[in-house]
This record gives C-alpha cells, sequence and structure tokens, in this order.
C-alpha cells in the first residue's frame, strides 16, 4: 500500500496495437513513477516512447487498441485508472492533474492566438477567475519561467518570439494549474545547447518548488543523465532495461542500452568507424578500433594539399530591420559580418553557435538563396 501511495502512476502491463492486433506498438510494458521524481523513458525513435505519454493523456488515436493493462494514477489519496476512465473524466485531469510539453514549440502554440491568451485558456478550463485575475496570473506564470518583458510576451504571437521563449509559454501553460505529473516529450530537441541548458535547470527548479512528477522523454543519454532520477530503456515497443540513472549510463547490462551510448561519438578520441546499435545487436561488444594520430595528420595532409571545393572570403549578410515612412532604411541588422573560410574534398567542417548567430543566413548566402552585401 506505501508503494503505491508513493507512485504517482503505476503502468502495468499495457499494450497498444494498430491493424487489429496485427502491429503491437507497446508490448506489456511496466513502470512506475515516484513522487517528487523524474524518470527518464529513453530509445530510438519509433520505439513507443511517444505513445506512452500520449495514453497518460488519453490521447491516443482512435485506430489505437488498448489491452487490459492499468495506467494507475494515484493523487489525493484516489486511484484512478486512466485506462478506463471516461473522456469527460480525462478532460477534468488534463492540465489540473496530468499535463504535457510537447516536442515542438514552434508547432505546439496556435500561430493566430496571442500567448498570453493560450495559457489564461487551460487556467479558465479548471477554475473561475476573471479576465483580470487570469491575466495576473499568466504574468505570474511569465516570471516563474523566467520570460524576458512578460507583459510583452502576454500580447505576442508565437511567431514573433525566440524557440527557447515559446518553449518557456509551454511550460508555463504545462504548470498553470500544478499538475501531479508533467510530461516532458523531447522539450529542448530543437533548441540549441545553451537554450537548452536553461529549460533543464528551470524544469529541475519548478519541479523542487511543486513537488511535480515529471516523466521526461528523451532519444539524448547526455541530456537524461543531467535531469532523471530513474531511466527505462525502449526498444520497439518493448522495455529493454530500467534502473537508476547511474546503474543504466556507467554500467548498462543489455546489449541494446550499450549501442545506445556508444553510438553518441566519444569526445576525447576517434574511431575507425562511429558505432551503432545494429553492430551491438549483433556482437555485443563495446570495442571498437581508433584512428593513431599519426594516421590522422597523414589524412589531413592529403585532404588539404588538394584545392579546396569551396572558399569563402569575407562574407557580409545585412538586413533591413526598419525604414522611415520616405522608405529610407534607419535600422539594418548585419547576419553575417566578414565570414572566411576553405572546404576541402573530403572534409567535414563544423559550424557552430547558438541561435541567431547567422549559421544559417551563412548557408543561404552561400546557396544564394540570401544576396551577400
Amino acid at each position: 500500500m506505501e508503494d503505491k501511495i508513493h507512485n504517482i502512476i503505476s503502468i502495468q502491463d499495457f499494450s497498444i496495437s494498430f491493424n487489429k492486433g496485427e502491429f503491437k506498438a507497446l508490448n506489456r510494458i511496466s513502470f512506475d513513477i515516484q513522487k517528487g521524481k523524474t524518470l527518464g523513458l529513453v530509445g530510438e525513435s519509433g520505439s513507443g516512447k511517444s505513445l506512452c505519454s500520449l495514453a497518460l493523456m488519453g490521447l491516443l488515436p482512435k485506430n489505437a487498441e488498448t489491452n487490459n493493462g492499468k495506467l494507475l494514477l494515484n493523487f489525493h489519496n484516489t486511484t484512478i485508472d486512466l485506462n478506463q476512465t471516461s473522456e469527460l473524466n480525462l478532460r477534468r485531469l488534463r492540465g489540473r492533474s496530468i499535463s504535457m510539453i510537447f516536442q515542438e514549440p514552434m508547432t505546439s502554440l496556435n500561430p493566430s492566438l496571442t500567448c498570453g491568451y493560450q495559457v489564461a485558456e487551460i487556467i479558465q478550463q479548471h477554475s473561475k477567475k476573471n479576465n483580470s485575475q487570469l491575466k495576473q496570473r499568466v504574468l505570474e506564470l511569465f516570471e516563474e519561467v523566467k520570460l524576458p518583458r512578460p507583459d510583452k510576451i502576454f500580447t505576442s504571437y508565437p511567431h514573433e518570439i525566440s524557440g527557447g521563449q515559446k518553449q518557456r509559454v509551454m511550460i508555463a501553460m504545462a504548470i498553470a494549474c500544478k499538475p501531479e505529473l508533467l510530461i516532458a516529450d523531447e522539450p529542448t530537441t530543437a533548441l540549441d545547447v545553451t537554450v537548452q541548458k536553461e529549460i533543464l535547470k528551470l524544469l529541475s527548479e519548478l519541479q523542487l518548488k511543486y513537488k511535480i512528477s515529471i516523466l521526461f522523454i528523451t532519444h539524448d543519454l547526455g541530456v537524461v543523465n543531467d535531469i532523471a532520477d530513474q531511466i527505462v530503456v525502449m526498444h520497439k515497443g518493448i522495455i529493454i532495461e530500467k534502473g537508476r540513472t547511474k546503474d543504466i549510463l556507467e554500467n548498462p547490462k543489455e546489449a541494446y542500452t550499450k549501442g545506445l551510448l556508444a553510438s553518441k561519438p566519444p569526445n576525447n578520441k576517434r574511431p575507425e568507424r562511429l558505432q551503432t546499435v545494429a553492430s551491438f545487436l549483433d556482437q555485443n561488444t563495446h570495442t571498437f578500433r581508433l584512428i593513431s594520430t599519426e594516421k590522422r595528420q597523414q589524412n589531413h595532409k592529403e585532404i588539404f594539399n588538394q584545392q579546396p571545393v569551396l572558399q569563402v572570403k569575407n562574407i557580409e549578410t545585412t538586413f533591413v530591420i526598419k525604414k522611415n515612412i520616405f522608405g529610407k532604411v534607419t535600422q539594418k541588422l548585419k547576419a553575417v559580418d566578414r565570414v572566411s573560410f576553405e572546404l576541402y574534398k573530403g572534409e567535414t567542417l563544423g559550424l557552430v553557435g547558438e541561435s541567431g548567430c547567422g549559421k544559417t543566413t551563412l548557408g543561404r548566402t552561400i546557396l544564394q538563396l540570401e544576396t551577400a552585401s
């Protein structure tokens, strides 16, 4: 009994199939999410991670067929089987008891409604606040998720704010009614690493403040290491391995988990071939051959003795931001500022930087989709 109270969610022997049972997308999965803790659900695309979240939210497609497995939500000394409850009851629970941050902030928000209105809408569903109270609560939430200029963003449309700000609006929407369980479905995938770190830190702070349980869905084991207390590894609809985060990442028992870990290229050494999950499933080994320093120097010598395939010299790309009433340009933005580099046949050149630093504009300028200044 104590264990049931301790677990905010208990998934027991749960399956989802399509096409009259011919395709099993989830096959008798079982795991628990402890109250106030974060569970990381990891695996490749198509492993069934997002289907788990949709099942808990009661948002499965109409052609999905579930078995008699249980999706138990334990809160306020009450247990509800989400697999058996009515649609009306699910509507009452969504946003208030279980909330979700969807995968892509660029498309999850309605482009035709202001950010403030969209967050106010979820609060209005579960309370009886007037318009003034709703706005005040939304502004409080925007401050809580550390959005700059809350008043401005309240009246802004999604296309007028950055990707990181959109994700913060989505988080504000998700925590608006202080849910028991927050499902975060790859919430940092579309964000650059610095914004990603800020979002992960924000989620951890909100979890401590509100004692929220989090189901964090991701394919990135590096991200899950920063936030999860426990990990469940999925592959083709089944659970391969589960346990404490440290145990799974430092001492994985299953070949599939070892393959997932090895698929991320190491920073301090260079293998001859990048590892794949398939190679681990075939031979259950973690060994691979490295390129020696001498061999790497020889490769560089051969590459850089050729003529470059591409030469970029002092490229500048400028955009007009503002004109006066007479059409005269009064403000410009220099998106690319005197960038130069060479690219050789057989070479991979990494172009890195935060969102908005000019990477994409440089690529578009090279392709002549933007005009160099």
